[in-house]
């Protein structure tokens, strides 16, 4: 495999030649260079250049498969010269990138786009089970529409109450100096900001005997067992020593300036996929931009994602609404 580019402009050129392509994909899925039948398992395979496709000399169904198979461009009509400038895009823009801007830029419908992204985001999930330990910071935020900001018609619509009143809640752990000396996050969309939903989560992804820090939620108390849980109460201060949720605020900070300035209005069944794409984003903030688009390129295999499955109709939660094509 060549040297990876540099910028997006490289990469454009780069990836306009489909074998470049090809070979770029087949060193990160096989850096050894043994191209293995996602069907049998079989490293006996041959490539077919006529077609562009790899043909396992075991016979079987399946035996002739693209690059794409069993990965998140797998059926998709398009490219590799087009999914690949896409990756680049959006791991590596701070705010984001719209699906009206990859409609632009790359010159496919906006249903198209909204669709790449949304599979791309799949591959940003970081899917790690390892435990923070240390220091980590915990705090939970709402994200919803500001009144302010609404028609009085879809304000009328939407809003019924104030504060958290028909948002989303979104829990946050932030790990101070993770195992590269920067800090790292993880976050997900949760039903409430209960002790039963909260607790559960902390105790699966942090290390006993931690120390936890929090607001002073009451949720957060039972944490004492298992941790060293210190509580900041933001209506007396902010920082107290080292005592404080800044780092998790700031990453609030963020997720929120691209959901308002990029994606503008995002529905709640999608949420999960835009607050793992800001999660990626600043977890490999102090890799340059080649690095992240290698680390989301080596994330796009084992991962599928079907249009129905996207928009509901194979989840049970499909009774919230159908999806917003708009971010």
């Amino acid at each position: 495999m060549k040297a990876t580019p540099r910028t997006l402009l490289e990469a454009i050129r780069y990836f306009a030649d489909p074998m470049v392509c090809l070979d770029f994909m087949v060193g990160i899925r096989w850096p050894d260079g043994v191209v293995i039948c996602p069907t049998c398992g079989s490293g006996d395979v041959g490539f077919l250049a006529s077609r562009n496709v790899f043909q396992c000399k075991h016979r079987h169904p399946k035996r002739q498969f693209s690059i794409k198979v069993g990965t998140i461009f797998e059926d998709s009509p398009l490219g590799l010269d087009k999914w690949l400038p896409a990756v680049w895009m959006i791991v590596n823009d701070k705010n984001g990138i719209s699906s009206y801007e990859l409609h632009r830029a790359l010159r496919v419908t906006q249903k198209t786009a909204w669709f790449m992204l949304q599979r791309i985001r799949l591959a940003m999930q970081a899917g790690s089970f390892e435990k923070f330990s240390g220091e980590v910071e915990v705090d939970e935020t709402f994200i919803g529409g500001k009144a302010r900001n609404m028609h009085a018609s879809k304000r009328a619509e939407k809003i019924h109450g104030t504060g958290g009143v028909d948002k989303s809640a979104v829990l946050g752990l932030l790990e101070r100096h993770g195992p590269d000396g920067h800090s790292r996050v993880r976050a997900q969309r949760i039903a409430d900001r209960k002790r039963e939903t909260l607790d559960p989560i902390v105790r699966e992804h942090v290390e006993p005997g931690s120390e936890v820090m929090t607001d002073a939620l009451k949720s957060y108390t039972a944490l004492q067992d298992e941790y060293v849980h210190e509580f900041i109460d933001h209506a007396e201060t902010y920082v107290r020593g080292k005592v404080h949720t800044n780092g998790i605020e700031n990453f609030w900070s963020l997720l929120k300036r691209a959901l308002g300035g990029t994606y503008v209005s995002v529905e709640p069944f999608h949420l999960f996929r835009y607050v793992d794409e800001q999660a990626f984003r600043f977890n490999a903030r102090k890799t340059n931009d080649a690095g992240r688009f290698v680390k989301a390129v080596a994330q796009t295999t084992g991962r599928r994602l079907t249009y129905k499955k996207l928009t509901g109709k194979l989840h049970s939660d499909s009774a919230r609404g159908a999806a917003n094509v708009g971010g």
